[in-house]
């Protein structure tokens, strides 16, 4: 697949969306988590294939890795490879359509999990 026009604005479904999917997360989960006061069209919007600036990139990859991170077991965190912008958009700077996820195994069904109440704890959630 060849990088996007620059100035297309907007470019279907994300990775973004298929990791949400693939991981049992919604984007309500992401608003919840997110340290960065995410809002729901905002995460619709990215979802979606909206262009977004790279500093909204980087705040649902952080709000991403907040998700999944808050859900794993310790010994699970040992094998947890974070997310950046291009793993999450297609459009990202060294996105590259072929690359597998490296957390396939470890997310797969994750959102059925609460988070760990330390987590909460430690992010001032709780």
């Amino acid at each position: 697949m060849s990088q996007p026009d620059p100035g297309e604005r907007n470019f279907g479904p994300q990775p973004l969306a298929a990791l949400l999917e693939h991981s049992g997360l919604s984007h309500h989960d992401l608003v919840e988590i997110s340290p960065e006061q995410l809002n729901h069209k905002q995460v619709q919007r990215a979802a979606q294939g909206r262009r977004l600036t790279l500093k909204m990139m980087q705040k649902l990859a952080r709000t991403i890795n907040f998700a999944l991170w808050g859900r794993l077991t310790n010994e699970e965190r040992e094998n947890f490879t974070e997310y950046f912008p291009k793993h999450l958009f297609n459009y990202s700077k060294g996105y590259h359509s072929g690359a597998e996820d490296p957390n396939a195994d470890l997310i797969g069904g994750i959102g059925e999990r609460k988070v760990r109440r330390d987590f909460l704890t430690e992010i001032g959630k709780d």
